[in-house]
């Protein structure tokens, strides 16, 4: 009977552990709140949306490797971040996306520049600027050293045959040497915004003297910065995407570096 006891305890002390062990990632879904038309609900990068303008198998990924998922519909504040591990903003809207877009402002980036000092980790996922904005949402990268530009890079182009997409004309292949790239030859990108960089902050990926990622330490946390939302689910594997293009390689790398920090 003791040593019943002992294995029930030893079970329930693991799964103890394991449930505080596992990171809770946290998406925005208040500066990105664009609703659909047919639904009249919020989709666009969001873990609920399956379609190809979600973010559903990324969120598979981070499950995989042992994360819970959650949504943040209201405004960050140091109160309803305070048991995120993983915050990630993605695309925050312009009038094109919403009647009445919710802005960043000094309150918001404060707060979570804060809990990012604490030791959060934050991944940015922005846009190119006629996608989304960029002036006010600077106000929080720029806490870390990195500011979006309001450019376009990496567009599409049409290829010799017009009837198939020229997924080349916006392949990243020069990878530099960072865990994200690790066993990656080639991504897809597709019409990113470039990024200026500045102490604590470090280019990740430079195509032509132009920055498409980059990272920064605050405090205990991280942060991650990419202008594009990069990983949804039209591009994340091979539905759409040629089989040479290694993304969801990249997203798994990804999902993993922000895991460990």
């Amino acid at each position: 009977m003791r040593i019943l006891n002992l294995a029930i305890a030893a079970i329930s002390f693991f799964s103890v552990f394991e449930m505080q062990a596992q990171k809770k990632v946290v998406i925005d879904n208040f500066f990105n709140n664009e609703i659909s038309s047919k639904t009249n609900q919020p989709f666009h990068y969001l873990w609920d949306d399956v379609a190809f303008s979600g973010f559903s198998q990324l969120g598979d990924i981070f499950k995989e490797n042992g994360a819970v998922l959650a949504t943040l519909k209201e405004k960050p504040t140091c109160k309803n971040l305070k048991d995120a591990d993983i915050y990630i903003i993605v695309d925050p809207d312009n009038y094109k996306d919403a009647s009445a877009p919710n802005f960043m402002d000094k309150k918001a980036a404060s707060a979570i520049a804060k809990w990012v000092k604490k030791g959060g980790v934050l991944l940015l996922l922005t846009n190119d600027s006629s996608n989304c904005e960029l002036v006010k949402f600077n106000l929080l990268p720029s806490k870390f050293g990195i500011t979006y530009n309001n450019d376009l890079h990496h567009p599409e182009l049409q290829g010799v045959d017009k009837s198939i997409r020229n997924f080349q004309s916006c392949a990243s292949q020069n990878l530099p040497n960072h865990p994200v790239f690790t066993g990656v030859n080639k991504i897809f990108i597709k019409e990113i915004t470039s990024i200026t960089c500045q102490k604590p902050a470090k280019p990740v990926l430079v195509e032509g003297g132009k920055v498409f990622m980059a990272e920064s330490s605050h405090g205990k946390g991280y942060v991650f910065a990419v202008g594009d939302p990069w990983l949804y689910n039209e591009y994340i594997d091979h539905a759409m995407l040629p089989v040479h293009f290694e993304n969801k390689k990249a997203a798994e790398n990804l999902v993993k570096l922000l895991l460990s920090k």
